[in-house]
């Protein structure tokens, strides 16, 4: 996403070159004939198909700022194809959102290790949660928080987004004879035939979130409502919900700015339900427990 990106905005900072990356993961694309349904054997064909939406989303925005997604395509391992460009475009800095997981926590290390050793600065803030989880569990006396009560009076309030507006951004430079993909189809991934399955009707991309974002909060009265588990959880079409899971997961959608938009809207508003059933409470929790990379020479 472009919008609360304190990777990309501390890139783009004095920086006459930027280029924004991702790597495709084979570990996540690779087609497995082994698995149930058409997708790899950690991915189903809806979950990638969101996520190539958002690439391609995210591409179109950073062309309308003079920029563009870079995509390239690992043989096996990411970290290796991130070293590899970091040392072939001479890069200087590299930005890139910090993620939690096991596997990702890896990975990094060897990107971070390799940068360290080769001089580039490395700046990997914290802004796909609303909480650095490491940093709960350091104030909670090196235990994570049991409860959301516990949890709440440890964290505190979530800090602000970082909502700057641009206008551009600093070129790309230079890639040699790097091939830059286009975000690739769906069907150039290998998954086989795919015209029996099934299109949902929710689309990737940092656009469609912000939009589904909006059209939420404008009815200030069913977000002030709005109470876990209550609703129809076999809804689909007019969700109970705001549909907003798989936004947040792919970094689609700021938890940060979802949530302070939500406390806008309860300022607005005379009374509110309350976490953890409050929509806010369910931010708080998604956004705790939930890539985009950005370079500048």
């Amino acid at each position: 996403r472009v919008h609360d990106n304190p990777a990309l905005d501390a890139a783009r900072r004095s920086a006459a070159r930027v280029y924004p990356v991702f790597v495709l993961d084979p570990r996540y694309l690779r087609p497995d004939p082994a698995a149930p349904s058409p997708g790899s054997a950690r991915a189903g064909v809806a979950r990638v198909r969101f996520l190539l939406e958002s690439l391609r989303d995210l591409d179109a925005r950073l062309r309308r700022l003079g920029s563009r997604l870079l995509v390239l395509r690992a043989r096996d391992d990411v970290s290796d194809a991130v070293c590899a460009a970091l040392k072939d475009w001479n890069i200087g800095k590299l930005c890139f959102e910090s993620d939690t997981e096991p596997y990702a926590l890896a990975r990094d290390k060897r990107v971070t290790d390799f940068a360290a050793a080769s001089g580039i600065e490395v700046f990997s803030p914290v802004s796909h949660t609303l909480f650095d989880p490491a940093e709960i569990i350091e104030k909670n006396g090196g235990r994570p928080p049991l409860t959301y009560q516990s949890f709440v009076a440890t964290a505190g309030e979530p800090p602000k987004p970082v909502m700057e507006k641009y206008s551009e951004l600093p070129p790309i430079g230079d890639t040699g004879g790097y091939e830059l993909l286009p975000v690739p189809k769906l069907e150039e991934l290998g998954y086989g035939d795919l015209s029996q399955e099934y299109i949902p009707p929710f689309r990737g991309g940092e656009t469609e979130a912000l939009k589904r974002m909006r059209e939420s909060l404008q009815d200030k009265e069913w977000v002030a409502k709005f109470e876990k588990p209550k609703g129809d959880p076999s809804a689909f079409l007019k969700p109970a919900t705001t549909v907003l899971s798989p936004y947040l997961k792919f970094g689609c959608l700021s938890a940060r700015y979802f949530y302070h938009c939500i406390q806008d809207v309860y300022r607005s508003t005379k009374t509110h339900t309350k976490p953890p059933v409050s929509l806010a409470g369910q931010v708080a929790v998604e956004g705790f427990l939930l890539h985009s990379v950005f370079w500048h020479s």
